[in-house]
């Protein structure tokens, strides 16, 4: 059965309540600091832990801290997330300037990137910066901003389960020299391309390269082995990545991180899981 928010969706007051629970399960507050369970109440919900002293709320350091969403814009916004709606759409749903829905929308798939099996390994790259990871907090750059360098990411399916990875020793211009030299067909999405399959991969696939333009992507003059499938994850991704108009270098990771977390909980209401993940406390990356 779906997770029905209405309930909390009424009040503030009951939103927070409904979130708070999310961030300490344990049914009383934890501190993002140090991690003790004991912790004095101050006014206006701000508590101070008991061992560090460090003043915290219910959501210091954690994903749902860094939007500026109140607890009842959270609910709301995921749960427009998890249907698959576009920033605008949660934009003018939630009656908040674009620039700030995105920003949450980028927040919840950072989060889902951070859950993933690689995912504090890319946080903790330099592709993980230009995404916006920095020690114990996120700050997510400009969509539009240029990356310094374009990633390449391998796909993997076995099983039903889809397994996207970063590969850091892969850039662009390999893809073109696989093409080129190896024959390694490749095609385009606008500005994504995508290969045949390469070693263990399904498919290698980059976006917003300048090197990898029509002319030179295509001269194999036959199509990846992905492009003909009716079913599994590129068919899925590749329809999906055709709704967000104009994909840019910096937004191509995390969209299909999310995408690789949509396809292995197809058959799941994702609404649970992406609560707990803007609950959970933002890693780490020291």
């Amino acid at each position: 059965m779906a997770l029905d928010l209405t309930r909390h969706l009424r009040t503030e007051e009951s939103a927070r309540k409904f979130l708070e629970r999310h961030c300490w399960p344990e049914g009383h507050p934890v501190c993002p600091r140090c991690g003790l369970g004991k912790a004095y109440i101050l006014a206006e919900g701000r508590v101070r832990c008991a061992g560090c002293r460090y003043t915290f709320h219910a959501l210091s350091g954690r994903f749902a801290g860094l939007a500026g969403l109140t607890p009842r814009q959270w609910l709301r916004l995921l749960t427009l997330f998890a249907a698959d709606e576009t920033a605008h759409a949660m934009a003018a749903a939630l009656t908040l300037a674009y620039n700030t829905a995105y920003k949450a929308a980028t927040v919840v798939r950072l989060s889902i990137l951070a859950a993933s099996l690689d995912g504090l390994e890319i946080l903790k790259s330099p592709l993980g910066a230009e995404l916006g990871s920095a020690a114990r907090t996120m700050r997510p750059n400009g969509p539009d901003e240029p990356l310094a360098a374009i990633p390449v990411f391998g796909i993997l399916e076995r099983g039903g389960m889809v397994f996207v990875d970063y590969l850091p020793t892969l850039a662009p211009q390999d893809l073109l020299h696989f093409n080129r030299n190896f024959s390694l067909p490749l095609s385009r999405l606008g500005a994504i391309v995508y290969s045949d399959r390469y070693l263990r991969y399904d498919a290698l696939v980059a976006c917003g390269s300048e090197l990898l333009n029509r002319r030179l992507v295509e001269v194999a003059g036959r199509a990846p082995a992905v492009d003909p499938r009716q079913t599994g994850f590129w068919p899925y991704a590749r329809e999906r990545l055709i709704r967000f108009h104009g994909v840019t270098a910096r937004k191509f990771p995390l969209y299909l991180k999310e995408l690789e977390f949509r396809y292995n909980h197809r058959d799941q209401d994702i609404l649970p899981i992406l609560l707990a993940n803007i609950a959970s406390l933002v890693p780490d990356l020291n």
